[in-house]
């Protein structure tokens, strides 16, 4: 059975990652790829769909940490008979897809348990396992179709009972060091690298990314730990940021709102660029820049809001019916089948980013400044048709007010490209849109009576989206109508203390069942009390957030106040971006 999700760390190399347990289970990894089937998927199932574990026998306490400014993981067993630390890693930068596991004897004598159960397809396919020698060292390799797994360690385990399984002391002093190699099925002699110089030269990679970063910050140590994050679910090749590593954590227990994150969603791309560069790092938003014109080249009406890390446009949805799910809740998905929903604010969200790594220097490029033109002239004729929002409803496509201030912000910061950056382009008539796209807004998203922005214009009700109008300059935070739309938020979508997207009840998503508070909407609440001079309110809730990263500083999609658990794919993308951006703007006064 999986652990709590809170429960899990993040390892990983920048093309893939790993979730390894408190319990020392590495219980969901896709290889070699982040998109890639899983060969350990017991977090969506149970064991017999594949694990990989090193822990003690018996009882024992935990405690666990990032070692330095890096994602190395280190573990910390102590039991009745002794201490022992495992270090968990994927090297990075030699475009391996290798986990390394060493453990090290602190003291006196542990008894450890070591299970390599490797099931390919998402848990499904049970792969020839055999034993065999590679550049004169023994192995345990598996192969399935066009994958194989070697194992390689001072001492193997014995197969019983259809897995891989052993038991053995460790001694105070001593270390030993297994790793797992993918590499293709029809490649019979990889080379198996040192794993030493590796574990080292990972460490050394991760602490010069933020040697010399100064973040003027509240509880800096936590933005710089989701700064790390998001740089972990960045591709190192191809520069797509994925929206988190797994797929089905459920938005409810039990529930069918489960979703596969393990793709590249141009809006969330796009926030993660914009709060890399609040840090300062340019050379992230040059990488992504180059993926954005490879993914959407073409006919601009072929544009998708989301891709697959190398950018291939086909995501289709299917479902795992092999698997239990997280906590029983199915179907388990794989794919997206949002891909081909029209979400009107996602062009915003680039031109936004876009303009940001401008303002920071980074190397203007024609190609971009026609690409994004040709957008802007798809914008101009589809502005006012209805869309699916940026929460990618089920339901019928509404005319969402978010949409169409992100419509507004697109031609805003191309407004900004002509006029404060040189670039030419038909500005008179960007400003006579960006007017209209302004009068739309105000005269059918916001309800007069109320006092407060709505969630589009067929409804009173409030979205936590509307939080973002002032953070993007289309409103003052202070504007009464937005004082307005901030008590509204507070009065409909406040679950203990933290912030629902919308209310589930109104049937406006086309699904069943409800959800948890969605920390991105509650980190952007502290912004939007910033923007309103409410900095007291906005301290006050960053703090109650930030503690509620895991042991480890990580943060799910969503939040159960009720029973203090997380929610949601884990770790997510949105709720560190929406994290560094808050403390950012906590840090200006």
């Amino acid at each position: 059975m999986a652990l709590p999700i809170e429960d899990y760390a993040l390892i990983g190399d920048r093309h893939t990652a790993a979730l390894v347990g408190r319990d020392g289970s590495i219980d969901w990894l896709c290889l070699p790829r982040f998109d890639s089937p899983a060969c350990f998927a017991a977090l969506l199932g149970t064991e017999d769909n594949g694990r990989w574990l090193l822990a003690p026998v018996g009882d024992v306490e935990v405690s666990r940490c990032y070692v330095d400014d890096s994602t190395v993981l280190e573990t910390t067993f102590t039991t009745p008979t002794g201490v022992v630390k495992l270090v968990d890693l994927m090297p990075t930068g030699d475009k391996r897809a290798d986990v390394v596991r060493r453990l090290v004897g602190v003291e006196g004598t542990v008894r450890i348990r070591h299970e390599w159960v490797v099931r390919m397809d998402y848990g499904n396919v049970r792969p020839w396992v055999r034993r065999r020698t590679l550049g004169g060292e023994k192995v345990i390799s598996a192969i399935a179709g066009p994958d194989q797994l070697v194992l390689r360690g001072p001492r193997l385990p014995r197969k019983s009972d259809h897995r891989h399984a052993d038991e053995f002391d460790v001694h105070a002093g001593e270390e030993l060091t297994f790793v797992t190699v993918w590499f293709p099925s029809w490649i019979d002699e990889p080379d198996l690298l040192d794993p030493a110089p590796r574990i080292e030269s990972s460490l050394q990679e991760e602490r010069d990314w933020l040697a010399g970063i100064s973040l003027p910050v509240p509880h800096a140590d936590v933005v710089r730990r989701s700064l790390l994050t998001l740089r972990l679910l960045t591709h190192e090749e191809t520069g797509g940021i994925v929206a988190a590593p797994t797929t089905s954590l459920p938005e409810e227990f039990g529930g069918e709102r489960n979703w596969d994150y393990r793709y590249c969603w141009l809006r969330d791309a796009a926030l993660t660029l914009e709060s890399l560069l609040a840090a300062g790092f340019t050379s992230e938003a040059e990488v992504w820049k180059h993926w954005l014109l490879r993914a959407v080249a073409g006919d601009p009406d072929d544009l998708q809001i989301m891709y697959a890390v190398d950018g291939a446009r086909r995501l289709p949805e299917d479902t795992l019916d092999h698997l239990p799910g997280y906590a029983g809740s199915r179907p388990v998905r794989i794919g997206n089948a949002a891909v081909s929903q029209r979400q009107g604010d996602v062009l915003g969200e680039v031109m936004i980013a876009l303009e940001q790594a401008r303002i920071a220097g980074v190397t203007h490029d024609d190609n971009s400044w026609a690409l994004q033109c040709t957008l802007l002239e798809r914008l101009a004729r589809t502005w006012q048709e209805p869309d699916h929002g940026l929460w990618e409803i089920r339901g019928p496509r509404r005319r969402f007010t978010h949409s169409r201030a992100m419509m507004w912000a697109a031609f805003d910061r191309a407004v900004c490209g002509v006029e404060k950056h040189g670039l030419e382009g038909p500005v008179d008539e960007w400003i006579r849109l960006r007017e209209e796209v302004r009068a739309a807004v105000l005269e059918h998203g916001y309800d007069e009576r109320r006092g407060s922005f709505v969630q589009h214009d067929e409804t009173d009700e409030v979205d936590a989206s509307l939080l973002v109008l002032p953070l993007i300059g289309f409103i003052e935070g202070d504007d009464p109508r937005m004082v307005g739309t901030i008590a509204a938020i507070e009065e409909d979508l406040l679950r203990d203390g933290l912030l629902l997207r919308y209310r589930t009840q109104t049937g406006v998503d086309g699904l069943a069942g409800d959800e948890h508070p969605f920390l991105a909407c509650s980190f952007w609440l502290v912004s939007a009390y910033a923007a309103a001079g409410r900095r007291d309110d906005a301290h006050r809730l960053f703090d109650r957030l930030v503690g509620l990263v895991n042991d480890v500083g990580l943060l799910a999609e969503e939040y159960d106040p009720v029973h203090d658990r997380m929610v949601g794919n884990f770790p997510q993308a949105f709720s560190h971006l929406a994290l560094v951006q808050a403390a950012f703007r906590l840090g200006e006064g």
